[in-house]
């Protein structure tokens, strides 16, 4: 597996697992800053390096009376502002293109929106910038076939690839992760992270709004970890119920730091070699 170098550590390969951590949105300059300190001394406490992510324009939301968030200009200077008074690595969302020099020259990880994963024209543009790229797999989309997303980017001459699962579509306003993908993903030779808080949303089932199911995110970031996941995502916020975007599966800000401590007692069992015993000698007949 080819490790992504992020900040002062690399994700894969290897390395001890990551958290990709933040709210959903940019909801003001002051609430993002007070978020990525609060995960900085978290991820310090756990012993485990943390990347903040928060989107500057929610561009999928499901009403267009939504709160996207304050836009690319004036987000992309609370994510510098939060990278440097924090020191933590930052990612962020991009839509289009032409967001992706913008966005590279103040963070770290240039993501690839889950419906956006087949877009040649945006993956390249991305992988064109030299950051490292995080591409969710799209709802609908094979665990394979994120092999063509990959070597789109990787045809650019960038190695720094991330893929992530984030559920797969499952009838209508549902979600269900395949344990199997993850695996699967892994395959692709790049490393891999399991998106827990979006895989749990139950898309455009709330009143204009996507609804979600936060109350099973420790069992399924239990299960991805046990299964090898590379990283982690989640979403948190300090009161979910007030969180302008993803309110129903946001994790509680006040939560992260035991289920952290969980998940790195998973990881660490996980990686323990499976010993096979010899087969018993039968002696002479």
């Amino acid at each position: 597996m080819h490790p992504v170098q992020i900040g002062s550590f690399s994700i894969g390969g290897g390395h001890p697992l990551a958290l990709i951590v933040g709210p959903c949105v940019i909801e003001s300059a002051q609430h993002a800053l007070e978020t990525a300190a609060a995960i900085r001394d978290i991820g310090r406490r756990c012993a485990v390096p943390v990347v903040f992510k928060a989107s500057y324009d929610k561009a999928n939301r499901t009403s267009r009376l939504s709160f996207r968030g304050p836009g690319l200009d004036a987000g992309l200077q609370v994510l510098a502002d939060v990278r440097a008074k924090t020191g933590l690595p930052v990612l962020t969302d991009i839509h289009e293109p032409s967001q992706a020099a913008a966005a590279a020259a103040v963070v770290d990880v240039l993501q690839i929106p889950a419906f956006l994963s087949r877009q040649t024209d945006l993956l390249v543009a991305a992988a064109r910038t030299g950051k490292a790229v995080n591409v969710k797999k799209g709802q609908f989309l094979a665990p394979w076939d994120m092999r063509y997303a990959v070597e789109k980017i990787a045809a650019e001459g960038n190695r720094s690839v991330l893929v992530t699962e984030r559920g797969v579509s499952f009838g209508y306003n549902n979600l269900v992760v395949d344990i199997r993908a993850l695996p699967m993903l892994r395959e692709l030779g790049c490393p891999v992270v399991l998106d827990v808080t979006h895989s749990l949303q139950l898309p455009g089932a709330g009143n204009g709004v996507t609804g979600g199911q936060a109350q099973y995110i420790e069992p399924l970031a239990s299960a991805g970890v046990a299964a090898g996941v590379d990283a982690v995502f989640v979403e948190v916020h300090e009161d979910p119920p007030r969180a302008k975007s993803d309110a129903a599966n946001a994790l509680r800000l006040d939560a992260l730091e035991a289920l952290l401590l969980k998940l790195k007692r998973i990881d660490a069992a996980a990686r323990e070699p499976v010993v096979t015993a010899a087969p018993a000698s039968r002696g002479p007949s």
